[in-house]
């Protein structure tokens, strides 16, 4: 089930979809190495990239392991949008995504992320801006609207498509939304009936058999996973060989988990330093959801400094638990 953007070929139609403070380089490759067709970044603000902002430039890091790997950017100033590409093209970038889809007051207080839907010809210009300063493919990952009386995303595709991007992804639910109600999946069929570039589906996949029945609705070519990879990143992967072939792949037992937890503390550390200890909370906390003794491990892992004592903690949750599986 592979898809074409542009010359990047895609083995599966699941994609990692980009999440403020979650999907860094560390998350990126771990999902990726459970099998997905593409990871994206963390949604990167073009004038922090211009101006080279060292956090910055940390989010668009990437390595080998991840490739392809797409940046997300987001403005509402055409040059520094056209610059922060070519910046991301010359570090490695496969594919560069526009944001036109980010819900959060403080992205759309700046005249960023999904206010651009309210302003079609703004971002027609973001997105011409964009296309023309690079080579490699672009894609605009967008919501179904501003409101439920503004749900335009047909309109901004064609749009977009028009401008020379090579795929839309379309969550779906409006700005107004936020994250509440339900993904209307057969809206996004809309988006299918005007573009005949890849079309992506996001929002509420939390299962396999989700993964199918949004691909059906919405006339998708492939999915994106967001919310569902907390605490479960190889979720993506179980979604891509359930498309694939219809086998339902349990999740990894108990000590699986364990190594890969582990493993995945360790690139954190590795990659944030002395701040890792506390970036890695969150995502410790999604690992242990529904555990025996869970509240009581975050507890402890919110207040521990030392990252050695941390993994000590991490030993001393899961290992009883291992044990007690096997008896």
């Amino acid at each position: 089930m592979s898809i074409q953007i542009g010359p990047i070929r895609l083995e599966s139609p699941v994609i990692l979809a980009p999440m403020s403070g979650v999907t860094d380089m560390p998350f990126r490759r771990l999902v990726k190495s459970f099998g997905v067709g593409l990871v994206v970044s963390e949604m990167i603000a073009s004038q922090a990239m211009v101006y080279a902002a060292r956090k910055t430039l940390k989010m668009s890091t990437s390595c080998i392991e991840e490739q392809p790997m797409s940046v997300q950017i987001a403005g509402t100033q055409a040059d520094m949008m056209a610059e922060a590409a070519r910046l991301n093209e010359e570090r490695g970038a496969a594919i560069i995504d526009i944001n036109m889809g980010c819900p959060a007051k403080k992205v759309v207080n700046g005249q960023s992320g999904s206010a651009l839907m309210r302003d079609l010809k703004h971002a027609r210009s973001l997105i011409e801006a964009v296309v023309g300063a690079v080579k490699i493919p672009v894609t605009l990952k967008m919501r179904t609207g501003w409101d439920d009386a503004n749900r335009n995303a047909p309109e901004l595709a064609k749009i977009a498509v028009d401008c020379g991007v090579q795929a839309i992804a379309v969550h779906g639910r409006t700005r107004c939304q936020f994250y509440k109600g339900s993904a209307d999946w057969d809206f996004i069929a809309r988006v299918r009936d005007v573009i005949d570039v890849p079309l992506f589906a996001n929002g509420d996949i939390t299962t396999v058999e989700k993964a199918r029945e949004c691909m059906d609705r919405s006339g998708a070519d492939g999915i994106l996973i967001g919310r569902g990879t907390y605490g479960k990143p190889w979720f993506p992967g179980q979604a891509a060989h359930y498309l694939e072939t219809g086998e339902v792949l349990p999740d990894p037992n108990l000590l699986a988990q364990r190594d890969c937890i582990l493993h995945h503390y360790q690139d954190m550390l590795g990659h944030y330093e002395e701040h890792g200890v506390k970036v890695a909370r969150k995502h410790l906390g999604w690992y242990s959801k529904g555990l025996y003794g869970a509240t009581e491990f975050r507890s402890a892992v919110n207040r521990e400094l030392d990252p050695e004592k941390v993994k000590a903690l991490i030993y001393g949750f899961y290992d009883p638990l291992i044990e007690r599986l096997a008896a």
